[in-house]
């Protein structure tokens, strides 16, 4: 962290993100050791604010004893919904949630379901999986990754769609 700071120039982190779980998924147990170790750094001022990252509820509520949190950052999308409930409460506390993966990572979010949703939006698929992230909760803060314009492209055009009841429950059922 130390030499983050230096090649910054900054005199303080904005966010930093606690890695707990595995590439997919959380691993159980205490994360208070290396929560208080981050909290500490905090309170020397050289952190602004904690967040998680591949976690558990009940680990969420853990680092939450220790200090606030302003993000919690784990695996989900359309198809990828374990989440749904952390999402929802963390809503409740005005808490953000990030999704890594929202286009489904190394393999994206393919399903009949979603290309009819989009084929009837005049929009693509990736973009349709976006707006429904955007419109599945209002803490939900997107950083879809891209390598080409393109993509940046449809990725902005999914901000600007509005899913219809009709397709919300369509897209919804993919997940089931």
């Amino acid at each position: 962290m130390y030499d983050n700071l230096e090649h910054l120039g900054l005199d303080a982190l904005d966010v930093v993100n606690l890695r707990v779980g595995g590439f997919d998924s959380p691993t159980p147990g205490s994360i208070a050791e290396p929560f208080t170790v981050l909290a500490q750094l905090q309170q020397e001022g050289l952190i602004k604010h904690l967040g998680i990252s591949t976690v558990t509820a009940e680990q969420v509520a853990e680092a939450q004893s220790i200090a606030p949190i302003v993000c919690v950052q784990n695996f989900y999308n359309l198809a990828h919904r374990v989440d749904d409930d952390l999402i929802d409460s963390l809503a409740a506390q005005n808490i953000a949630y990030v999704p890594y993966f929202p286009l489904g990572g190394f393999s994206p979010l393919q399903s009949d379901k979603l290309e009819v949703v989009a084929t009837r939006l005049g929009a693509t698929p990736m973009a349709v999986a976006l707006a429904w992230l955007l419109q599945r909760s209002p803490n939900i803060l997107l950083i879809p990754g891209t390598s080409s314009v393109a993509h940046l492209r449809e990725n902005i055009a999914g901000a600007a769609l509005t899913l219809s009841e009709e397709d919300l429950s369509e897209l919804n059922s993919i997940a089931a």
